[in-house]
């Protein structure tokens, strides 16, 4: 579309400026069929033109560009009736991605596309698990759904559907997610539910679902987080060793700080309050404490890791103790992946040692079963990951496992997976 175009069609939009604007651009005349229409665009601050005084109206306008003026035109809502500000957030909504890079939150911008918002993913998967199991081929689809209800308050839930395409069975639906997010303040939330956990820097200690409260407070350069309730996901070694999850509720507190412009430092602590019979030295109920962190190393590499602590003397069901198990990760990482721009990748490798009782939860890693198997035997191996944005929206990721050992020096077969996800 043509500048000239567009500017009209946004003046008709936000009529009500002065019939005596002046004349904004040195070329643009006043003879011009669109010269008011420009004027009072200009009048108002929605429209700017080139640094030489210049409108160009017969350029073709860039999304870039209409996101501007949409932005600025969301800036002065409250100057228009109804009709004009549905059409507003309607334009919003067309240029979401524009308007998130000029800094207007897609958060903000869902408050203003009606009460509930949909987004969500699809994955299609393959995995060669090696020693643990037979090829995995699964496909999963989940909705995503945001209703805004006040201010300061959204309920939040996700609809997830899974299906072995190797089964003739029915795909399973459930809601894996549902929680509710009070936000009274700019720095405090608190979110209420079956909501998600992500511990460490890496996430390989726990990255699933949680249920519970959480209470949140973000900084300028540092976050904290305080939790109750239950870690629902976990290994099927953790739950024969550990016992039922939902009769075992954890107190986490979590610490996130920038130190300077290339370092991220995380720290945790988790207690369980209950059961873990297995965890405990007499009455104390095991503890856990990481720290992780991230240090850019230029443009494009960073390193990360994390340590993870057992503080109790752990005694597994062969009879073997383990005095304060440990689990340490390390990494190296290059690039960023960006599903608005094809092309784009992150890749990394990392090392992985687990003693036996130091894993017990639901780990960022595609193919869990490794550190699954620590949870009794000790385990170390690599992961080498690849993620690549195949086009808007589609990313092709691929992993493989390899140089795994048990503690008592067995190995284990190598494992890859591949899949590709959209977004939407």
């Amino acid at each position: 579309m043509k500048k000239i175009l567009a500017m009209a069609a946004a003046a008709a939009l936000a009529a009500g400026a002065s019939a005596f604007a002046a004349n904004p651009f040195s070329d643009v005349s006043t003879s011009d069929w669109a010269y008011q229409a420009v004027a009072d665009l200009s009048e108002q601050g929605i429209v700017e033109g080139y640094p030489n005084g210049t409108f160009e109206g017969q350029k073709n306008i860039t999304r870039y560009e209409m996101a501007q003026i949409i932005a600025r035109m969301m800036a002065k809502e409250d100057q228009y009736n109804a009709e004009q500000r549905a059409t507003i957030d309607k334009l919003a909504a067309e240029y979401a991605d524009e308007l998130d890079s000029l800094g207007v939150r897609v958060s903000n911008l869902e408050k203003k596309v009606g009460h509930i918002s949909w987004s969500g993913d699809a994955r299609m998967r393959y995995q060669d698990l090696g020693d643990f199991g037979s090829d995995v081929y699964k496909a999963r689809v989940r909705i995503n759904m945001n209703a805004q209800v006040n201010d300061q308050v959204k309920v939040i839930g996700r609809f997830k559907t899974e299906a072995n395409l190797q089964s003739s069975g029915d795909a399973q639906t459930t809601m894996d997610r549902i929680h509710v997010l009070w936000q009274p303040t700019e720095r405090f939330s608190f979110d209420m539910g079956r909501t998600d956990l992500f511990l460490g820097q890496t996430g390989y200690f726990y990255d699933d679902r949680f249920e519970g409260l959480i209470a949140k407070y973000k900084g300028g350069s540092w976050n904290a987080e305080v939790g109750y309730g239950r870690e629902w996901k976990q290994s099927a070694d953790a739950s024969a060793l550990l016992g039922d999850g939902s009769t075992r509720e954890t107190f986490y507190v979590q610490a996130n700080t920038q130190l300077g412009s290339h370092a991220r430092v995380n720290a945790f602590y988790q207690n369980f309050a209950d059961g873990w019979a297995k965890y405990e030295s007499g009455d104390k109920g095991a503890s856990f404490y990481g720290v992780g962190a991230r240090i850019d190393l230029g443009d494009k590499f960073f390193v990360d890791g994390d340590f993870i602590q057992n503080t109790a003397d752990t005694q597994l069901t062969t009879g073997m103790h383990i005095d304060k198990p440990v689990m340490w990760v390390a990494g190296l990482n290059y690039g960023k992946e960006d599903l608005k721009h094809p092309g784009t990748f992150w890749a990394g490798v990392h090392y992985v040692d687990a003693e036996p009782g130091a894993y017990i939860g639901a780990s960022t890693l595609d193919i869990t079963d490794a550190l699954n198997a620590s949870v009794e035997e000790g385990a170390q191996f690599w992961v080498a990951e690849v993620n690549y944005a195949l086009a808007k929206n589609i990313s092709l990721d691929g992993y493989y496992y390899f140089g795994g050992e048990y503690d008592n020096g067995e190995d284990f077969d190598d494992m890859f997976g591949v899949e590709l996800n959209y977004k939407f």
